[in-house]
């Protein structure tokens, strides 16, 4: 089923926090897994989710620095993970379903930005590697979790940098033609997002949605290691090399950023919809030149399944689709 990019009119703007996303949910009981949670948008993710009453796994490369920044947050525990390898993935996975029967949220939030070329120890470049190869294999070794929750979603960070390029299905890694790190982050949030087109086709019929989401461009952690050029380059900082906050350029906090993050995670407007690309809080229009909006080829049911199949092979691990 096509993904259908229609505005839900939300009262929500640009300039709502995951805290007012998600007034008025009540998430006891639930579990959430939030990679990357330790810092940036995932820390307030998490933040927002644990004090609506989930319980919340956070995953870290560095796990006791992870505990550290999530001091005194009550109902979260940290486990080590590290989506640019393969083992530690397996390995969390397994540990998690012995421990966990369900999984009502499935935030897949970390990843890297613009690095350098380097490959992972299957081969695989690392923004491919660990900003989708990582998710994917996550999401299909968590599954079974996912299906034993009454109901389930799966948000999915993808970025407005889907922008920049589609998928590259005959050479994803960066083989045959020039490395550039733009367009490696650009292809691996355009894979992120339909990522989640194929996983809500896979779980809708078990009670699973998945949405992606644009979070806004927010000053993290994360982009500390761009230049002053670059990111004067995107204008996002001050003469003083502060972060410009202006919601209506896109420009955001931390806690604005996360909202639609939070939104997708809990809002009951979506409880019917799925495989959806959603910023500000809302689902965003399909755009082919503008700034804004999503474009075709990241919400295609076609390309999200020659992406999903060539995935398959790569990883030896598929979930059937009903």
């Amino acid at each position: 089923m096509r993904a259908v990019q229609t505005s839900l009119h939300t009262l929500f703007g640009p300039a709502a926090t995951a805290a007012e996303a998600a007034v008025g949910v009540d998430l006891t009981g639930r579990v959430a897994l939030v990679t990357g949670g330790s810092s940036g948008l995932g820390l307030e993710t998490v933040r927002v989710l644990a004090a609506r009453g989930a319980s919340v796994c956070v995953t870290a490369i560095d796990p006791v620095a992870a505990r550290a920044a999530l001091k005194g947050i009550a109902g979260v525990e940290v486990e080590h993970i590290d989506l640019f390898d393969r083992p530690s993935i397996e390995r969390f996975a397994a540990a998690f379903l012995k421990r966990q029967s369900r999984l009502d949220i499935l935030i897949l939030n970390a990843g890297v930005m613009a690095k350098p070329l380097i490959r992972d120890i299957d081969g695989h470049e690392r923004h491919f590697s660990a900003n989708y190869l990582g998710h994917f294999r996550l999401t299909a070794l968590v599954w079974p979790a996912l299906l034993a929750a009454p109901k389930s979603r799966v948000v999915v960070l993808s970025s407005r940098a889907h922008h920049l390029c589609d998928v590259d299905l005959d050479d994803l890694d960066f083989v045959r033609r020039p490395y550039d790190k733009w367009m490696a982050y650009g292809q691996s949030k355009t894979a992120n997002a339909l990522l989640a087109v194929s996983l809500d086709e896979r779980g809708r019929h078990h009670g699973i949605r998945a949405f992606s989401v644009h979070p806004g461009m927010i000053i993290t952690p994360g982009i500390q290691h761009l230049t002053r050029a670059e990111l004067d380059a995107f204008a996002v900082l001050a003469a003083d090399g502060t972060p410009i906050i202006d919601p209506t350029r896109d420009m955001k906090t931390v806690e604005q950023g996360a909202a639609t993050t939070v939104w997708c995670a809990t809002s009951p407007m979506l409880d019917s919809i799925g495989g959806v690309y959603c910023e500000n809080c809302d689902v965003a229009p399909v755009d082919q030149d503008s700034s804004f909006g999503v474009r075709p080829y990241a919400i295609d049911p076609q390309r999200a399944e020659l992406l999903w199949q060539a995935t398959a092979r790569l990883t030896g691990i598929d979930i059937t689709r009903p």
